[in-house]
């Protein structure tokens, strides 16, 4: 940057183009980070170019008056903002193209001078690309990654200490040591993700993979609790559920193999996670040969389905590790991605296409509780009258007051506040600093010069390093050297720099306390029982699907909600990562809080668990019994559960009365076993394979009613 300021002003002798190419390669190398590969980084800064030469063109074209800068404000800074739901690439770009519309907007010039904004803008371009391809060139490594290994592996163990046990009855004292490790390992990951500052602008569609294996995880961990040794029946012994159990611990080590080792393919855990479906189909087969025939007594059968839980517990995790798999080759796959790809955030193996897949995530956002369509909604109004108060109070620096309101804009009003004291504080003190500089150098430009690399040094490093505060110090240091280089005003850039920084932090005071003042602790309240209702709705229909599916003659349609319930999911999850990165005590317990999301991934993840089991399967020979009775008792479970489900749904929106967790229904449960002991056999009293998914599913059920009382627990607490 002092590089390119010095070429133009001192070189060409042009302060237009000097200007634009300093501001321009601070933003484009300063104020982004592209990840992926270095061609797709060069790709990216190319991309970013063209993206500032159309802004600073449209900036000046709306600068000609007050009333045309003002509306085109509000509309380049919506869309520059919302499209950061796209893609990590928009997202993490935003307030560089920001600045890119702000910088020719606030500083009217006649539509002559736009060649040289634009040649300054091409400097930058040029020498930003160079840098990015010469210095330190290299990937970054997402913090997940290494706890989310260690969790793997750990997992890894503790299921290969389960299998051990129920195939050979090893020592439970060894799957009690394996499965406090993993539960330590767990919570070592959790503690990482909460403390990384994921706003989604940092999230690529590799990262949200990441995010979605720390739910899994964390989802794998309390099922591993729940079908540990300890809790199943001792005589349990099921050799297949032990096969099924060994191939997801393979499947485990094989992830943590491929997270770690960024040149390894994945051609070994797809293997392994084929070896993983064929165990489940063998510990189906097996289940269904040891189902008892019709002519069983009741006592005997009840027996049965009691150490029928082994083999489902089996089937469960292997569902869970299968998932795992999953995103671990997205977020592999998501780094080889095509360049259209990356910037529309299409995700490997989406069945829609990249544009498709946008307009999908975008949309998921147009609703009156998310946080993104807030935070756009805020930036655009808060920068647009930003604009406007520039234009009637005269001030000297306008770029300054919108540049104020756009550092200090946050989800609440509170942080708004926080922030605009802390740019304030800053400012004066960096501007206190930059006067003792001044009067200790007076007009020498030789030290200006040499001060200006350094300076620009620590204002990037600071924020980040220090305070928010710390930056906005160093930052307006750099700008009372930039200017004095340029054009030496002395105290008055410092007494202007302090009065603009002021009327757009008050700007933003505003706006802060006018739009959405509570911030993102109630758009996750709202996230949250939006998503507990979709996804309650999204299993119900999966076991409608699942009933469809084991009907004769029956053709099952396609689940309804399981899009409505990802778009809730991606909603939570944004609200989620903003409401950890906002300042200030939390309103409610982040332990608790962290509960409850996780709960949303547990019924997700049962609704897609029913729908893989019957996907997976299909009877070519049905027999012709009659399946009414257990078809009702299923869907009566189902309803019970979607039931409380929305309930709490309820209690999270109005912070009103949370439900009672269901008891257990053994009474419904009773009659299911009677009606699949009755009902499904064939004509020589052989049970079916439709027999054991049906009371698979039923268990998915009961893992749900089981997760109630922890999850009523934390809501009320954070009520």
């Amino acid at each position: 940057m002092p590089s390119l300021f010095a070429f133009c002003a001192q070189v060409l002798h042009a302060p237009i183009v000097a200007t634009f190419a300093a501001f321009g390669a601070f933003a484009m190398l300063l104020l982004v980070d592209f990840s992926g590969t270095a061609v797709q980084r060069l790709r990216a800064q190319v991309a970013l170019a063209v993206a500032w030469l159309v802004l600073v063109s449209l900036g000046t074209l709306a600068g000609q008056s007050v009333w045309t800068a003002v509306a085109a404000t509000v509309v380049v800074a919506f869309v520059v903002l919302f499209s950061g739901v796209v893609s990590s690439v928009l997202a993490g770009a935003g307030t560089s193209l920001l600045l890119a519309f702000i910088l020719s907007v606030s500083t009217p010039a006649p539509l002559a001078l736009l060649p040289q904004r634009l040649a300054g803008v091409s400097i930058a371009a040029c020498a930003a690309v160079i840098a990015v391809w010469l210095l330190w060139p290299r990937a970054s490594v997402d913090p997940l990654i290494a706890p989310a290994a260690q969790v793997c592996r750990a997992a890894a163990k503790q299921v290969r200490a389960d299998a051990e046990h129920f195939s050979a009855g090893s020592n439970l004292q060894t799957c009690r040591v394996v499965a406090e490790a993993t539960t330590n390992a767990t919570a070592a990951l959790r503690s990482t993700f909460t403390a990384t500052p994921y706003r989604p602008t940092g999230l690529s569609t590799g990262s949200r993979a990441l995010v979605r294996l720390v739910d899994e995880l964390t989802w794998l961990s309390t099922i591993l609790d729940e079908s540990s040794p300890a809790t199943l029946p001792e005589s349990a012994r099921d050799p297949e559920s032990s096969a099924v159990r060994l191939a997801a611990a393979t499947v485990l080590d094989l992830c943590a193999q491929v997270l770690e080792d960024p040149r390894l393919g994945t051609a070994d855990l797809r293997a392994a996670a084929d070896d993983l479906r064929r165990a489940v189909t063998a510990l189906e087969t097996s289940a269904v040969g040891r189902l008892p025939g019709n002519d069983v007594a009741d006592p005997d059968l009840h027996l049965f389905f009691g150490s029928l839980n082994v083999s489902f517990r089996a089937q469960e995790i292997s569902f869970g590790v299968l998932q795992i798999a999953q995103n671990v080759e997205t977020h592999r796959a998501a780094d080889r991605r095509s360049w259209p790809d990356r910037l529309l955030g299409h995700e490997p193996g989406s069945l829609t296409g990249p544009l498709a897949s946008a307009v999908e995530r975008a949309a998921a956002h147009v609703e009156p509780h998310s946080v993104w369509l807030h935070n756009s909604i805020r930036g655009a109004v808060g920068l647009a009258i930003a604009v406007a108060l520039a234009d009637v109070t005269g001030v000297q620096h306008a770029f300054w007051v919108i540049l104020g309101a756009l550092s200090v804009l946050r989800s609440n009003a509170l942080n708004t506040g926080q922030n605009a004291f802390r740019a304030l504080a800053g400012t004066v003190v960096g501007s206190i600093v930059g006067a003792g500089l001044l009067q200790l150098i007076g007009n020498n430009a030789t030290v200006l010069w040499i001060l200006l690399p350094v300076a620009v040094l620590i204002a990037g490093i600071v924020p980040a390093a220090i305070s928010f505060a710390t930056g906005q110090a160093a930052f307006t240091v750099t700008l009372v050297i930039l200017f004095n280089i340029a054009q030496p005003e002395g105290w008055s850039l410092i007494l202007f720099r302090i009065e603009d920084i002021a009327l757009g932090c008050a700007v933003s005071l505003v706006v802060g306390l006018f739009f959405w003042p509570r911030g993102a602790t109630s758009a996750v309240d709202k996230a949250l029982s939006e998503a507990y209702a979709d996804s309650a709705q999204y299993l119900v229909n999966a076991v409608d699907y699942a009933v469809a599916c084991c009907n004769p003659g029956t053709v099952p349609g396609s689940p309804r909600d399981a899009r409505r319930a990802a778009a809730s999911a991606r909603r939570l999850d944004d609200a989620f990562r903003t409401y950890l990165a906002e300042r200030g005590t939390k309103s409610a317990p982040l332990s608790e809080m962290t509960t409850l999301v996780t709960g949303v991934v547990g019924v997700r993840l049962a609704a897609d668990a029913v729908l893989e089991l019957w996907e997976r399967f299909v009877d070519d020979e049905l027999p012709p019994a009659d399946r009414i009775a257990a078809h009702d008792e299923l869907l009566v479970l189902a309803e019970r559960v979607r039931q409380w489900y929305d309930g709490l749904a309820d209690a999270l929106e109005d912070r009103g009365q949370v439900p009672e967790p269901i008891a257990a229904d053994l009474t419904t449960k009773g009659r299911l076993i009677e009606a699949v002991r009755r009902d499904l056999h064939d004509e020589n009293g052989r049970a079916t394979p439709t027999a054991i998914r049906i009371l698979w599913t039923s268990d998915h059920l009961e893992v749900l009613r089981r997760l109630q009382p922890s999850l009523a627990t934390a809501a009320s607490r954070t009520a």
